[in-house]
């Protein structure tokens, strides 16, 4: 019995040490030296404000820096650069069933997304050559986060402010149209400058208008036009919105009473558009 305590008495002396010995070595074992380096008290002549003149002395600057920076670093984090930075949910809820009689035949979708790919290669060619080209004095492009601004400069301000739209045609009193009023039309020259950012703010602050409102001509060129500037592969924001577009003008769709409604053909359009061009499947009709 005294023999297994001695021994026992031994092991735990030996244990102890070898704890201490790990807890002295902690750190080291943590980040262990690749290479050895002396002291740099020890290096003649070194002088850690010079740049390094030979490997020893570059080393020993590099473990003097480390030995500087903290244990702990704390990331400083701008919470407007996350806000504008958040996570896109996408919904994948599809479109409302056309009624009977109002949806397009698969060559009419054919044709119209033939139509618009046409219509984007022009963009895409020209887009340099309509930038160049000078804006009239009255063009004033609303800044990217201008809601109200983008919303009165699409559709102008009668139809954003829920008033009868009549443009302003032929009249000696009124020699030209006030687009100030009825809105500007989406020219090369005014979507050619439109970065993809803008493009997005502008597509969601209408999408938004539309939710309870007709599809007006006014809104309809512009979504169109808006449709055919975003660039392909789809970004995550642009995913959402064209799918958000098409989901309400199959609402609208459903809503209506005759099939030779002018406004049909439009909805029938953006929703062709987003499932057959941007390749939304699961949104197309199927006639």
């Amino acid at each position: 019995m005294r023999t297994t305590g001695s021994a026992s008495w031994v092991l735990g002396v030996k244990f102890a040490a070898l704890r201490r010995l790990e807890a002295m070595n902690f750190e080291e074992d943590l980040m262990p030296r690749q290479l050895p380096v002396d002291d740099w008290d020890t290096i003649e002549d070194f002088d850690p404000s010079v740049p390094p003149r030979t490997p020893q002395e570059y080393l020993k600057r590099v473990q003097i820096e480390a030995s500087r920076c903290p244990e702990v670093v704390v990331a400083k984090i701008d919470p407007k650069k996350l806000k504008m930075n958040q996570t896109v949910n996408i919904s994948l809820s599809g479109c409302q069933p056309a009624p009977a009689g109002f949806s397009p035949s698969l060559r009419w979708q054919q044709q119209q997304v033939a139509n618009f790919s046409i219509l984007r290669q022009s963009i895409a060619k020209h887009r340099e050559h309509w930038k160049s080209q000078p804006l009239d004095n009255n063009v004033m492009l609303p800044i990217l986060d201008d809601e109200e601004g983008w919303k009165k400069f699409c559709l102008g301000q009668k139809l954003y402010l829920g008033s009868s739209v009549l443009p302003i045609m032929n009249d000696p009193d009124n020699p030209g149209i006030d687009y100030v009023q009825v809105g500007f039309p989406p020219l090369l020259s005014i979507v050619s400058r439109m970065s993809q950012p803008t493009v997005f703010n502008a597509l969601e602050y209408l999408i938004i208008w539309f939710g309870d409102k007709k599809l007006y001509p006014e809104l309809g060129r512009w979504l169109y036009a808006l449709l055919a500037c975003i660039e392909k592969p789809l970004l995550p924001e642009a995913h959402s919105l064209i799918r958000q577009l098409a989901r309400r003008c199959s609402a609208v769709r459903a809503k209506l009473e005759n099939p030779e409604d002018t406004e049909l053909s439009a909805v029938n359009l953006l929703i062709c558009l987003v499932a057959r061009y941007f390749e939304q499947s699961d949104l197309a009709d199927n006639d």
